[in-house]
């Protein structure tokens, strides 16, 4: 079994994805221009993408070790490529829904398949958790390349120019590259039960939900993700409409929360060979909170260059997205503490009730901020961050406490 090629092939789907999925807050700034849509619209996007990761996730996390991760990553690439293509031969925001609905349904049956495939070619907890931070970091080096590369095609002179979306042959020609790559990596299928039907599986998915440990940490999930979506995915506009930066700087510079996400999450490895990852995780939420409390007060009244660009924009737009920093860690660690807690073959459920909420929360962090934004302003949204980040430090105890407890029996 060829682990290296089965990584480099799981990296690169990842990566794919990471494009795709944190283009929203790069489209919902230039939708807003190209297409003259309201921010209360442009904010639907997110729940375009988020809830069919959470239905397809729901209704198909627990049949996918039947179907193959190998051949659920196929298809789910299969469909995005499409849905690129339609992109730049039919300009509209309805197309825009549509592609964020495929990615959203193609990613549940990516995720689901990459964190179970995880746990088929690790030996321990400490190599699972230790692959699943650098997947995560890779995801967001491709979250990072991501912004520079639509920004490369996006016209500074003119925002509301449909040239943004000739980006989308550029991924249509990545995502066959990795289809093809798919295609001739073998990638192991975990062992079932044979006398176990789908029927059952998805029942035992629903089952997990009674153990505390798991109810814990589904609430941890989806507080972190309305707290990483509703500053990710808003911050273009909020440098582009709050710093006053135009649309392609404010997309550049918001890929220094990117760059933050991937050192942040690269570094955890690191950093856990020394510290419980409790200690981290809270470190890292208190950190989190003191740099908004700093930052965001240097956001009002800005005076901005006449001619900005990339070295001379406000501070506060080179600091505040160095929050990924400290966000970073936290989302593949509990994943990993909770899926270590599980035998394998029940990664494929656990990893189901994970990206269902985490969608819930993604949808539910970009609309939320989104709201806030229009109807008050850029700073309030962000301020309304720390009611999240408060109540993941509460679940985040209980969810240690249960940890150590042993919560989640062997066979569950």
């Amino acid at each position: 079994m060829n682990h290296l090629r089965i990584k480099l092939a799981l990296l690169l789907t990842y990566f794919v994805f990471a494009i795709l999925l944190n283009s929203v807050g790069t489209v919902i700034l230039q939708v807003i221009h190209s297409f003259q849509v309201s921010k209360e619209s442009a904010s639907l996007l997110e729940g375009f993408k988020d809830i069919p990761i959470a239905v397809v996730s729901f209704l198909l996390a627990s049949w996918l070790p039947r179907l193959g991760y190998q051949r659920a990553m196929m298809i789910g690439v299969a469909m995005v490529m499409l849905a690129c293509i339609a992109m730049p031969l039919l300009p509209a925001f309805w197309t825009t829904k549509l592609l964020f609905f495929t990615v959203g349904s193609a990613f549940a049956l990516v995720k689901v398949s990459v964190y179970a495939s995880i746990g088929l070619i690790t030996d321990s907890r400490e190599q699972h958790a230790s692959l699943l931070n650098f997947i995560e970091g890779f995801f967001m080096l491709g979250v990072l390349s991501g912004y520079w590369v639509f920004a490369a095609f996006m016209d500074p002179a003119e925002p509301e120019s449909l040239s943004w979306l000739q980006v989308y042959w550029l991924l249509a020609a990545l995502c066959l590259l990795n289809l093809l790559l798919l295609a001739s990596t073998p990638i192991p299928k975990v062992h079932l039960e044979p006398t176990r039907s789908a029927r059952q599986d998805f029942v035992g998915m629903l089952q997990l939900l009674a153990l505390p440990l798991v109810l814990v940490f589904i609430v941890s999930a989806f507080l972190y993700v309305v707290l990483e979506q509703g500053i990710g995915t808003w911050l273009p506009t909020f440098n582009n409409q709050v710093l006053q930066l135009p649309n392609q700087l404010s997309v550049q510079l918001t890929s220094i929360f990117a760059a933050s996400l991937a050192l942040g999450r690269l570094l955890a490895g690191v950093v856990l060979r020394h510290l419980s990852w409790y200690a981290l995780v809270n470190l890292c939420l208190v950190g989190m909170a003191a740099l908004m409390l700093l930052i965001l007060p240097m956001t009002r009244n800005v005076v901005v260059p006449e001619t900005v660009h990339l070295w001379n924009a406000p501070l506060a737009a080179y600091l505040f997205p160095l929050i990924g920093l400290f966000m970073a860690p936290v989302y593949p660690i509990i994943s990993s503490v909770m899926l270590s807690a599980l035998p394998k073959a029940r990664h494929a459920a656990m990893t189901g009730l994970i990206v269902v909420f985490s969608a819930l929360g993604g949808t539910t962090g970009s609309m939320i901020t989104g709201l806030t934004f229009a109807r008050f302003d850029g700073q309030t949204a962000f301020y309304l961050s720390l009611v999240p980040l408060s109540l993941l430090l509460l679940s985040l105890a209980l969810l240690y406490r249960w940890h150590r407890q042993g919560s989640v029996p062997a066979t569950a």
